[in-house]
C-alpha cells in the first residue's frame, strides 16, 4: 500500500479509470467559453463531454482561454491529506510551457509552515497531457510497490526524458493564436496544406519537429517517430489523446498495435494544451530513448518492463 498521496494538475489528462484505480488526486485548471468559466475537469462529470463542448466552441470561433492552477487552490486539495498524516508528490506540466510549476513550489513552502512534520514533493514533468499523466501513472504504480515518496519523486527526475510527447494540428490558427508561428507562416502554411508535427524537446518545451504535406502524412510522421524512439512497446501503456479525432486515433491506435503495442489507453486532449493546438489535434505518449540526443547514456530494451513484471508476479 502507498505511503503518501499523489497528486496531478488536470492538463495530466488521465482517464477516469486511471485516476480512480491509482488514487490519483486532480486538482483542475479553469476554463472559459465566451466569458463563462468551467473547470476543465470534475469528478463524476465525464471528461469527453467536458473536453467536446471546448473543441465545439473553438470550432465554432468562441472565444476561448485558460487559466492555471494556482497556489491557493494547490493547498486547499492538498490539506486534506496533510490533515490525515500524509506527504505529498504532486506532478505539474512542463515548468517550461506553464506556470504551474512555480506555483506548486509556493504551495508546497506554505504547507511546510502549516504542517512541520509533513512534506510535499512537487515533480516537474517536463511534459504536458499523458506525457504529464503517464508519470503520475508510474510514480503511483511505484507507490504501490512499496517505494518511498522520495524515490518515486526521483523515477520522475530520471526518466521524464524517456517520455515521448508527439503531436499533429489540424489547423494552424490556433498555433498562431498563442504566438507559436507568426500570421504569415500561418497563412502560407494554410494555403499549402501543411501540417506541422511537433514534439517536447529536451527542455520541456514545445517544438517543431517537422512539417508535413497533408494530414495522412503528419500522422504517418507520429508513426515513424514511434518506430524510431520507442523501447519495449510490448511491456508499457502507450497513450493517445485526441481533441475530437476519435476515427483518426483509433487508425493511430490499430497502426501501434501492429508495432507491438499492447496497453493503450485513449482519451480527449487535455483543454489546457488543447487550447493551444486546437480541434482535430492528435497525440502520441510512449517511454523510449531520452528526449536529450546528446545522452550518452541510453536506457536499455528492458528498463520500462518493471511494472509489468510485477503485475504478472502479483497475479500468480
Amino acid at each position: 500500500m502507498r505511503s503518501f498521496d499523489i497528486y496531478a494538475d488536470s492538463a495530466a489528462n488521465l482517464t477516469a479509470e486511471m485516476i480512480k484505480e491509482n488514487g490519483i488526486g486532480v486538482v483542475s485548471y479553469t476554463c472559459s467559453i465566451d466569458g463563462v468559466d468551467m473547470e476543465c475537469y470534475e469528478e463524476g462529470v465525464p471528461f469527453e463531454e467536458t473536453a467536446k463542448k471546448y473543441y465545439d466552441a473553438m470550432r465554432a470561433g468562441s472565444e476561448t482561454k485558460t487559466t492555471l492552477v494556482n497556489a491557493e487552490k494547490i493547498i486547499a486539495a492538498v490539506t486534506p491529506s496533510m490533515q490525515a498524516g500524509r506527504d505529498v508528490l504532486f506532478v505539474t506540466i512542463s515548468s517550461n510551457i506553464s506556470g504551474t510549476y512555480n506555483q506548486a513550489v509556493m504551495a508546497a513552502k506554505q504547507l511546510k509552515e502549516l504542517f512541520p512534520e509533513r512534506k510535499m514533493l512537487v515533480a516537474d514533468s517536463f511534459n504536458a497531457a499523458l506525457g504529464e499523466g503517464l508519470c503520475a501513472l508510474y510514480a503511483a504504480k511505484l507507490g504501490d510497490m512499496g517505494e518511498s515518496l522520495e524515490a518515486c519523486h526521483q523515477w520522475i527526475e530520471n526518466n521524464k526524458l524517456n517520455l515521448h510527447g508527439i503531436f499533429t494540428v489540424d489547423s494552424l490558427k490556433y498555433l498562431k493564436r498563442g504566438g507559436r508561428i507568426s500570421a504569415v507562416v500561418a497563412i502560407a502554411g494554410t494555403i499549402l496544406n501543411i501540417k506541422p508535427v511537433l514534439r517536447g524537446d529536451e527542455n520541456g518545451k514545445l517544438s517543431v519537429t517537422c512539417n508535413e504535406r497533408g494530414r495522412k502524412k503528419s500522422i504517418a510522421k507520429l508513426i515513424q517517430l514511434f518506430k524510431e524512439n520507442v523501447i519495449d512497446p510490448e511491456n508499457q501503456i502507450i497513450a493517445i489523446s485526441h481533441a475530437d479525432c476519435l476515427d483518426e486515433a483509433n487508425e493511430l491506435a490499430d497502426k501501434l498495435r501492429e508495432l507491438g503495442a499492447k496497453d493503450i489507453v485513449m482519451n480527449y486532449y487535455d483543454i489546457c494544451t488543447g487550447s493551444h493546438a486546437g480541434p482535430g489535434t492528435l497525440a502520441l505518449f510512449f517511454l523510449g530513448k531520452s528526449r536529450d540526443k546528446n545522452s550518452e547514456k541510453q536506457p536499455s530494451a528492458s528498463k520500462f518492463g518493471w511494472f509489468k513484471s510485477k503485475q504478472k508476479q502479483d497475479k500468480k
